[in-house]
């Protein structure tokens, strides 16, 4: 199943609709459908611009908002923005900030999620000693980010 297929089948339940000619539910919910956005890119998938389209459809089909994965550098969240927006997608596009904790998030988290650390990040980070030191700056990293 896609995300677009999940958000479809809640909307669904929400209505009290049929999907396939089948009741999905038949008193309806009240479920706020909320979906994921990558400013860098989804690691799976082929370009950001594919990421955008696939995107456009979740909320074509009644996603609510949108959380987006984490960043490190705000200008890539301006930049997916914008580029929502210009392709129509007017609802709320909520940043996803994590502040950074641990020696072991500076080789995992860009690997595994495929996001960059800006370079005045890489390069504070580089002057860190143990976790202490990473979860200090982590935290004042996420609240300048904010």
């Amino acid at each position: 199943m896609y995300a677009r297929e999940l958000v479809e089948q809640i909307v669904a339940m929400n209505t009290g609709a049929y999907i396939s000619d089948e009741l999905v539910n038949a008193e309806s919910t009240n479920f706020c459908i909320g979906v994921a956005g990558y400013p860098e890119k989804h690691y799976e998938s082929m370009s950001p611009k594919t990421d955008l389209k696939y995107l456009k459809e979740k909320v074509d089909a009644g996603a609510h908002y949108i959380v987006t994965q984490m960043f490190f550098d705000n200008e890539k969240f301006f930049e997916f923005s914008a580029k929502c927006r210009d392709m129509g997608i007017t609802v709320p596009i909520i940043p996803g900030l994590k502040p950074l904790t641990r020696q072991r998030h500076i080789s995992f988290i860009p690997k595994t999620f495929s996001v960059d650390f800006p370079e005045a990040l890489a390069s504070e980070l580089e002057k860190c000693k143990d976790d202490a030191a990473i979860t200090a700056l982590g935290k004042e990293w996420c609240i300048q980010q904010s």
